[in-house]
């Protein structure tokens, strides 16, 4: 398959082929995209690579994904390791577009697929985005009220803070309204899955039931690494994952070490011998997805037999 790149801005797309220098530019926009995606049909069979730009990227992968090609939506610090990695250490729109290009060439065998959620999914996630940030302003404008000394100010202050509390209950409305269809028995066993947990799951998550242990642990970040050369053993750490899905596990695991007697039990153990509090949690954390994970796909294959 050809490989090809496409480096994302907020107003451009710029397109390479590994088999090329010339980098061909158009709009990201309805008529630009149009234009890409007819340009690319005479090409043959694709592999496509272009970075996650905070959503600039999705009108042309979904275009492309209706089109029929084969892409993959990398992390944006994946593709500049592998241009310093290949020797490339300028950085302009082109450059990332051939980079996009050979990364395409180079790894197709190692790089996930993307797969377009299903439209309940991309509208839950937007709720769920959205929750955060206006949590996020709700914390900022509660620090702000408490520095503010004229009076003025702090009506004003207190004013904001109210309209974020009642976007904030709205949105709790609205993402249990969209996420009560999709919650079957395994997503209320465990204590600490609330609402949020289980909309930033169903949403962000959406490969729960079908990984293995090892690969969802990777994928969320709670995989311990190795750091081994030579004779050396280092410090296993972990790294990398999805970030908005960590932070939500951190504080469902908080909840079950406390009232699940499962997860209680398992955090004491670890405690007992000698872990650090922070990597017991970290462990927790793990068990948490996993025992979920589980219990998704044993669920899920019980519905299939059922139904054959």
């Amino acid at each position: 398959m050809l490989g090809v790149g496409i480096d994302v801005g907020k107003f451009a797309l710029d397109l390479a082929r590994q088999d090329g220098n010339a980098v061909e530019h158009f709009g990201n926009d309805v008529q630009g995209i149009e234009r890409l995606v007819a340009h690319l049909a005479s090409w043959g069979r694709l592999w496509i690579v272009l970075e996650a730009t905070g959503g600039y990227e999705v009108p042309v992968l979904r275009a492309l994904l209706r089109a029929g090609h084969v892409v993959s939506r990398v992390n944006p610090r994946q593709a500049r390791n592998f241009a310093r990695a290949s020797g490339q250490l300028a950085k302009t729109d082109a450059i990332d577009a051939r980079m996009l290009a050979d990364m395409a060439r180079c790894l197709q065998a190692r790089l996930p697929r993307y797969v377009e959620p299903a439209p309940w999914q991309a509208d839950l996630a937007a709720h769920v985005t959205r929750r955060a940030q206006v949590v996020l302003a709700i914390q900022q404008q509660t620090q702000q009220i408490h520095a503010l000394t004229l009076a003025a100010l702090r009506k004003v202050a207190h004013r904001s803070l109210r309209a974020l509390l009642r976007e904030r209950d709205v949105l709790d409305q609205q993402i249990a309204t969209l996420s009560a269809p999709h919650l079957t028995p395994a997503w209320r066993s465990i204590k600490g899955l609330g609402a949020v947990v289980q909309a930033t799951l169903l949403s962000l998550l959406p490969e729960l039931g079908s990984l293995s242990r090892q690969q969802l642990a990777k994928l969320v970040g709670v995989a311990p690494l190795n750091r081994d050369s030579g004779t050396l053993r280092g410090h296993r750490g972990i790294f990398g994952g999805r970030a908005s899905v960590r932070a939500v596990v951190y504080m469902a695991a908080l909840v079950a070490i406390r009232w699940q007697p499962e997860f209680k039990a398992f955090y004491q153990q670890l405690r007992a011998r000698g872990k650090p509090a922070k990597v017991a949690l970290v462990a927790c954390m793990r068990k948490f997805l996993v025992v979920l994970n589980a219990r998704i796909r044993d669920e899920r294959r019980l519905a299939t037999a059922i139904a054959c």
